[in-house]
């Protein structure tokens, strides 16, 4: 499993960086990283994304 980031889609309002119970979103200038070493893929920060632009790929 993995994340799927929309980056067309993404505000870079930070809710999913800060909802992460690892810490593997980060907000860097305008893109949203992911550290696919320490995402567990929870799903929270697919549910938190005001615009949907996240999606965990099963």
């Amino acid at each position: 499993m993995s994340l799927k980031i929309n980056r067309y889609k993404c505000g870079y309002c930070g809710a999913c960086v800060g909802v992460c119970p690892k810490g593997a979103l980060e907000l860097v200038e305008t893109w949203v990283e992911v550290d696919e070493s320490t995402c567990i893929t929870c799903g929270i920060c697919d549910r938190i994304c005001p615009v949907g632009a996240i999606e965990v790929m099963k």
